[in-house]
């Protein structure tokens, strides 16, 4: 087997090579540094390649494996973490220069979890300064490219996992979310992200943004691939107080069933009034497919979340004010212009604060009465497609906006809300770029978006495309 065909598998696909002995964790582990050091000197998905590291990971997995002592389906394979996760003894800076020589001393939850599932972590994988964006395009660790366009931006904040991903250099990736930085990604490099319900999978030494909004999830190659990593990261866990004591459904086998009787929303206002030619005829063909599959298309009507945008930006502001407003006053040359601007607009103060987080948990109950009515929720995941590296402003739909409003636009609804959601391929431009698809579900209910998404998903051939690669 080639090796460039192993990096295209799926991590399920892997998996089952791994357990049945057709190949080793070492084998594999080889094939993924090969390729990372090819491609991502052009791509930049990692800011930290921990060679040494997953060659130690690699041949433990290969000995226990050869010993009888299979773990499980996560057993060997090689992924990579979002450069917010804490690992023990490797640097953690969360893209930015003033944490630049940041080295944890122990691993996050994430990060234990998984290297107790026997995975190999290649390396730490780069994103927006300080995770407040939606471009990647690091002004200290340099630009992550979208594979499928150089040119183009992967999307943020967690772009170096998107990438990895569509460009082969990992098996499985880890991302945040605070308005969408891992569905965003998903989205514009053609794979799968999944935002799981706020206190789902632990963010216990994981570099926040966000304490109120932000969430850890995995951005993988298919639908079943990320239903196999939160199988493996799920759970109540002490050391993060969002968590919750909520039983741990079985991801993996909910995926079967198909969605014959589901009660799909279909969002009529906020969530399309403002949506690209191209991405609106994707999301319409998608839309009858979940029909074609037995599923019950319903109009809703959803909060419009737009006027309470930019006031949740300055909740985020003043949480990163009171983690590095020292920092920010004595070093501002060391932060990237547009983190620098954002930062430089001051916080409310507490009443402004208390008003938009009232105003917040009033739009969360909004969205979970709407889907006391209907099982999941289906729109696009962006409104639009990926924009140039350096590009400030996009127009379409009529309107000229800011990138990272538009990009936000049907992604931020569901970290207000705390509601899990999926973002998986549903089409591309006819320039070439990937569309996502974006299903959202009541609380812990993941086993069903996953489900849905699953059935989609093997009702087209979207997740098996991959970008040419010519570098």
């Amino acid at each position: 087997m080639e090796q460039t065909e192993r990096t295209a598998m799926s991590l399920k696909q892997l998996a089952t090579l791994v357990q049945a002995r057709q190949v080793t964790p070492v084998e594999l582990t080889e094939a993924y540094l090969q390729r990372i050091e090819r491609l991502n000197p052009r791509i930049n998905a990692y800011v930290t390649v921990t060679a040494e590291r997953a060659r130690e990971d690699a041949a433990r997995a290969t000995a226990e494996i050869a010993a009888g002592n299979y773990r499980g389906p996560l057993h060997g394979i090689p992924i990579g973490l979002k450069d917010l996760y804490d690992t023990a003894g490797i640097r953690t800076a969360g893209g930015a220069k003033i944490l630049g020589e940041r080295v944890a001393a122990s691993d996050s939850t994430v990060a234990r979890k998984l290297r107790e599932a026997g995975t190999v972590l290649l390396g730490k994988l780069n994103t927006h300064e300080l995770a407040f964006g939606v471009t990647t395009n690091n002004p200290h660790f340099g630009a992550t490219r979208n594979p499928w366009n150089a040119e183009c931006i992967p999307g943020g904040s967690s772009g170096g996992s998107g990438a990895a991903i569509a460009a082969g250099l990992a098996a499985a990736t880890m991302g945040t979310d605070t308005g969408g930085s891992i569905r965003i990604p998903a989205s514009l490099c053609g794979c799968v992200g999944l935002k799981p319900t706020y206190g789902r999978v632990s963010k216990a030494g994981v570099l926040p943004l966000s304490f109120v909004f932000d969430h850890a999830g995995p951005i993988t190659a298919t639908v079943e691939d990320a239903a196999l990593m939160l199988q493996a990261l799920a759970g109540y866990d002490p050391d993060d107080f969002a968590t919750a004591p909520v039983p741990v459904d079985d991801y993996v086998g909910s995926l079967r069933g198909g969605i014959k009787g589901l009660r799909v929303g279909v969002p009529g206002n906020y969530f399309s009034d403002r949506l690209d030619d191209e991405v609106r005829t994707a999301l319409e063909q998608a839309l009858e497919v979940l029909r074609g599959l037995g599923a019950e298309l319903r109009p809703v009507e959803v909060p419009d979340v737009g006027p309470i945008t930019l006031p949740l930006f300055g909740v985020v502001i003043a949480e990163l004010l009171e983690q590095h407003g020292e920092q920010f006053r004595t070093r501002p040359q060391d932060f990237g212009a547009d983190v620098a601007a954002i930062l430089g607009q001051g916080a409310p103060d507490g009443l402004g604060v208390a008003a938009v987080l009232r105003t917040s948990y009033a739009v969360a109950a909004a969205f979970r009465r709407v889907l006391e009515e209907v099982d999941v929720l289906v729109t696009a995941t962006t409104p639009i497609p990926a924009t140039t590296i350096g590009q400030e402003m996009v127009a379409y739909a009529g309107a000229e906006e800011p990138v990272i409003l538009a990009m936000i636009r049907c992604t931020l609804p569901y970290n207000v809300a705390r509601l899990p959601a999926l973002s998986l391929p549903c089409g591309f431009t006819r320039a070439g770029l990937p569309i996502g698809l974006q299903i959202a579900g009541r609380p812990f209910a993941e086993a069903t978006v996953l489900r849905a998404g699953h059935a989609y998903e093997q009702a087209t051939d979207w997740h098996q495309r991959r970008p040419q690669l010519n570098v």
